[in-house]
Formats: C-alpha cells, sequence, structure tokens
C-alpha cells in the first residue's frame, strides 16, 4: 500500500509539472508571436516612410519641370497670336472709307474737273498691260497723281461695276489693294483715227482685191503709232 501511495504521489508532481512547462511554453510562444508581429509592424511602417517620401520628391520634381514647360509655350503663342490678331484687326483705309460710304455715294462719285469715262478708260489701259499681276493701286494713283482717297473711292467704284477687282495683299507689313482687269469698257477711241474713216480708195477696198486691208500700208502704220502710244500712257 505504502509503494502504491508513493507511485501515486510521484505521477502526481510529475503533472504538476508538466503543465508548469506547457503554461510557460504557451507564454514563450505568445511572447515570440508579439515580438514577431511587432517587428512586422515597424518594417512596414519603414517602408510606407520610404514609398511616401519617394513618389512625393518625384512629383515635386516632375510638377516644377511640367509647370515650367508649358507657361512658356503658352507665353510664346500668346504672342504670335496676338501679333496675327493685330493684323486682322487693323482695317485698311479702303475698308474704312467702304463702311463710311453708301452705294449711291460710290456709284455716283465724280473728281471736280474731270472726264470720268476718260479716267476710267486711263485706269483699264494701265491695270490691263499688268494683265493677272495686277498693279498696286498706290502705284496707279501716283501715275495718274490722284489722291489716295480720290483713287480709292474710284477703285471701288469700278469695282462695282466690274470692271476691275481688288486683291487685298500684305506688302512690306502693310495692307494694300492690287487692281485687276475684269473687262475693259467700250471706247471709240481706240477707231477714231484709223485711216478706214477717211480712206478714199474704201470702196476699192476687199480682202482679195488689189487694195486690200491685209497689204495696206496705211493701216499698218497706224497700228504702230496706236501700239508707241500704249506703251506710253503705261509708263
Amino acid at each position: 500500500m505504502d509503494s502504491e501511495n508513493k507511485v501515486n504521489t510521484s505521477k502526481k508532481a510529475i503533472a504538476k509539472e508538466a503543465e508548469k512547462l506547457t503554461k510557460k511554453i504557451e507564454k514563450l510562444k505568445l511572447k515570440l508571436e508579439e515580438e514577431t508581429s511587432s517587428a512586422k509592424q515597424v518594417k512596414k511602417e519603414k517602408v510606407t516612410k520610404k514609398e511616401k517620401k519617394v513618389p512625393v520628391t518625384e512629383d515635386k520634381k516632375v510638377t516644377k519641370k511640367e509647370k515650367k514647360v508649358p507657361v512658356k509655350e503658352d507665353k510664346k503663342v500668346t504672342k504670335k497670336e496676338k501679333k496675327e490678331e493685330t493684323k486682322k484687326e487693323k482695317k485698311t483705309f479702303e475698308e474704312e472709307l467702304e463702311e463710311q460710304l453708301t452705294d449711291e455715294e460710290i456709284a455716283n462719285f465724280q473728281i471736280e474737273k474731270m472726264d470720268m469715262e476718260k479716267l476710267t478708260n486711263k485706269v483699264c489701259e494701265i491695270v490691263a498691260a499688268y494683265h493677272s499681276d495686277g498693279i498696286f493701286q498706290s502705284e496707279l494713283w501716283k501715275k495718274l497723281k490722284l489722291t489716295s482717297r480720290d483713287g480709292s473711292r474710284l477703285a471701288l467704284k469700278l469695282e462695282r461695276i466690274g470692271i476691275i477687282s481688288r486683291e487685298k495683299i500684305l506688302e512690306k507689313g502693310r495692307w494694300t489693294y492690287k487692281l485687276i482687269i475684269k473687262k475693259s469698257p467700250v471706247s471709240t477711241q481706240s477707231i477714231e483715227e484709223a485711216p478706214c474713216l477717211t480712206c478714199p480708195v474704201e470702196q476699192k477696198c476687199s480682202l482679195e482685191g488689189e487694195i486690200s486691208p491685209r497689204t495696206c500700208q496705211l493701216i499698218e502704220d497706224w497700228v504702230l503709232i496706236e501700239i508707241t502710244k500704249s506703251k506710253k500712257k503705261t509708263k
């Protein structure tokens, strides 16, 4: 009996010691888990701090570059646009004059002590000599000794009639007009000095006859005189 009691007491003591050991082991496990979790959190915090620092500095650098580049470009663009706008906004003297005058005033325009029919014919002769290239109106007014105001009114009148066309051109930084012939007015001046009107043998003249316009010296001389006259007028 005594031996059995001793065995039982020793078993109980061993069991208690085992329980104590298991409790200690569990406590150690908990501590280890706590330590590892706290270490992980510290690492995460360090990583997040690094991540935050890197993109912030990069963003700042990028934003500075991005801000500098477009601002300068915008300034350059706006200057060019302003210059183009000022060029477009500037109206020519003719455009302002056209706005001021009525259609009736343009159609009935007259220059004092001047034959308007002869002046119109003169303008057509000079402009026609330049063909499709046209002539700058300032150059034409100098040839005709007209003021820019009278010349501009005359150009508006002839454009409305359909005799000339005006082409707006930027010349040496200033807007001006080129005048181009559309159609010449009918004039009797071109045949007034024709030899046929006073020819004594006009009744005998025919294309196939002995007296013919094909071989007439008077017609040849008249044509040459008219050509030299027209050349002098255009100079």
